[in-house]
């Protein structure tokens, strides 16, 4: 058995060998002001019932706001969408300020330009060490079969080959 832990930069390190997809989750506030993050923890969980799951930091500002929403909107980045990412990761100001968007199922920001996106409930969230995993039910979803993901590999921004 294992009793050693890797240090954290380790950690990290060896984890950003594997590709991931970039997804911005959005939402609205209490006020109804349009709230996101950038998250490339994501992943499709379940086909019956359709459940997806993301794994925002507990130290995140934003994930209060959509957690007390209850519904949000995955937005699968493209691969030109590097600097909505980047916007979407920053603290404070109006991350949506220079966004194009318009309304999703439950009224979540469906970015324009995205490879996909996916309007979810809430269904569950759980205690994920220094993250929460948060299991939405998927209420629709729609795909632009022409565009290619934006990807992050080892700290940096990249694209499929063609």
């Amino acid at each position: 058995m294992l009793t050693v832990r890797p240090d954290p930069a380790r950690f990290r390190s060896v984890l950003g060998h594997f590709p991931t997809g970039v997804v911005a989750i959005t939402a609205c506030d209490s006020a109804g002001k349009s709230v996101g993050m950038a998250v490339s923890s994501f992943t499709s969980v379940s086909l019956d019932p359709p459940l997806v799951a993301f794994l925002p930091g507990k130290s995140s500002s934003t994930f209060p706001a959509i957690a007390a929403h209850g519904t949000f909107c995955v937005n699968v980045l493209s691969a030109g969408q590097e600097p909505v990412c980047r916007a979407l990761s920053a603290s404070g100001g109006d991350k949506f300020a220079d966004l194009s968007w318009r309304p999703g199922p439950h009224g979540d920001p469906v970015l324009d330009g995205v490879t996909a996106w996916i309007g979810c409930t809430i269904e569950k969230i759980h205690d994920a060490g220094d993250h929460h995993l948060v299991l939405g039910r998927v209420d629709e979803l729609a795909a632009d079969t022409t565009a290619s993901p934006l990807l992050f590999f080892r700290s940096h921004y990249g694209r499929l080959a063609s």
